[in-house]
């Protein structure tokens, strides 16, 4: 099992996307995240943050590396300067809780 990072900048959302359909990934999470770094300069001297996203999905060995690949196939970034970027982790275990399949929440005893 390896954990996947996908970092890229808002507007690339669409191609982040697409890349993980053609990819057979249904299963992720998706958050919001400012990115800082060198960049222009704003109205009172500060660089302004990026308007980023993260996507984080668990998946098998064979998928992460095609996943992989096909962002360093990628072209059409919205900046080149901020490419998606992405990440693979070795899981060493993973698990989940017990739950029931009704949808209804589980309590735990005491």
């Amino acid at each position: 099992m390896k954990l996947v990072l996908l970092m890229y900048l808002e507007g690339d959302e669409a191609c982040v996307e697409r890349l993980l359909a053609e990819q057979g990934v249904a299963v992720y999470s998706r958050l919001p995240i400012e990115g800082v770094g060198p960049g222009a300069r704003g109205w009172y001297g500060e660089v302004a943050p990026y308007a980023s996203r993260m996507i984080v999905t668990m998946v098998e060995g064979e998928a992460a590396a095609r996943l992989l690949d096909a962002v360093s196939e990628c072209r059409g970034v919205q900046d080149p300067s901020h490419p998606i970027r992405a990440a693979m982790v070795d899981v060493e275990r993973a698990t989940a809780c017990l739950c029931e399949k009704t949808g209804e929440a589980v309590e735990t005893p005491s």
